[in-house]
């Protein structure tokens, strides 16, 4: 009799422990009947009965919670929500604007930075003179002013023409045949052989220095880089289809070149022509500064830094140190505007 009421204990305790699984079963399976037959609201947010899956929403959701939490700002992607092609245009033409008031302004006082006061010679930065004056007592900023205006002009006419003779020398060795193309390669290899320093001193030395033999002496040594670019890109143009099916039609090559090929480089030639501004003004200067540059009489950065060398031991530090930032910063301005221009003309680089 005991060992009976023993036994019936143990089977009425497994029931009692079988009792929530078969509820639990139970209420999944209605759970599951009722959203199959659409009474049910399907919430992925709901609680799970046990023994049931997660609904793929919630674990898609809890997925990216997790992500977000183990991002780092270097996983933040940088396109903005009002694209990236607007704010590079934004900056290309405030950067645009600025460089022309920087002409602008030079060219309006130039008569006033080359007056003398001698009784306001070597003045350190004040409200009435920021940069200082130099020893003859002239304004150093009106001079810097007008010195960046002059180098801009001259770097700017130098660049633009070196970009001409760019794309024409890439031209003769694109369609030049096997002889233009040696012709054209042998060229470039040997004027990059020569230090740009020294080749600029020879070619202002023989024009007679000046304007003249700087402009002529920058054109002629920052046309290289850019042709070995712009022909490397025309020997791949020129296996195109359409320009075969062109020459296939009896199109000559100074028609196709002019009207096919050139319009289709002017974004390259112009990225070009401004990445290598910066690099102009800087050969400027330096030339300028050695003495076979721009005459002393001109108000140019490299005259004022040359004049200013003197004068340094003397502690007349901002005769130098004014105008050099404003061309380190200019020169930087100039290499931004180009690689926001080389980022503009591409249309992954922009959204990057």
């Amino acid at each position: 009799m005991g060992l009976s009421n023993a036994r019936c204990g143990a089977e009425a305790r497994s029931d009692t422990q079988a009792c929530p699984d078969a509820r639990t079963q139970s209420r999944t399976e209605e759970h599951a009947a009722a959203v199959g037959l659409g009474c049910a609201p399907d919430r992925p947010d709901a609680p799970v009965p046990a023994g049931t899956s997660p609904h793929p929403d919630a674990l898609a959701r809890a997925n990216a919670a997790k992500g977000d939490a183990a991002r780092t700002p270097l996983h933040v992607p940088s396109t903005q929500r009002g694209g990236n092609r607007r704010a590079v245009l934004a900056t290309l033409i405030v950067a645009g604007l600025l460089l022309i008031l920087v002409v602008v302004a030079g060219r309006l006082v130039w008569d006033a930075a080359c007056v003398t006061d001698f009784s306001a010679k070597n003045l350190a930065p004040s409200l009435a003179h920021p940069f200082g004056t130099d020893q003859m007592g002239r304004d150093m900023l009106l001079r810097t002013l007008a010195g960046l205006s002059t180098s801009l002009f001259v770097g700017a006419l130098a660049a633009a023409a070196s970009g001409v003779l760019a794309l024409a020398f890439a031209l003769i060795a694109a369609f030049g045949g096997r002889v233009g193309d040696a012709v054209v390669s042998w060229l470039i290899d040997f004027v990059m052989s020569i230090p740009h320093i020294v080749l600029l001193l020879l070619i202002s030395c023989a024009l007679g220095r000046g304007a003249f033999g700087v402009t002529v002496g920058l054109m002629l040594t920052h046309w290289p880089s850019l042709a070995r670019v712009l022909r490397a890109e025309l020997l791949q143009l020129k296996s195109a289809p359409w320009l075969a099916a062109t020459e296939a039609l009896g199109v000559s090559r100074i028609r196709i070149a002019l009207t096919h090929v050139v319009p289709a480089f002017v974004p390259q030639l112009v990225v070009g022509v401004v990445l290598a501004f910066p690099h102009v003004i800087l050969h400027e200067s330096s030339l300028t500064f050695l003495g076979f540059g721009l005459s002393l009489d001109e108000p140019a950065l490299g005259v004022i830094l040359a004049e200013a060398m003197g004068f340094l031991t003397a502690g007349m530090w901002w005769q130098a140190l004014l105008p050099g930032a404003v061309l380190a910063a200019c020169v930087l301005l100039l290499d931004h505007v180009g690689g926001l221009l080389r980022a503009l003309s591409s249309s992954h680089a922009v959204q990057e």
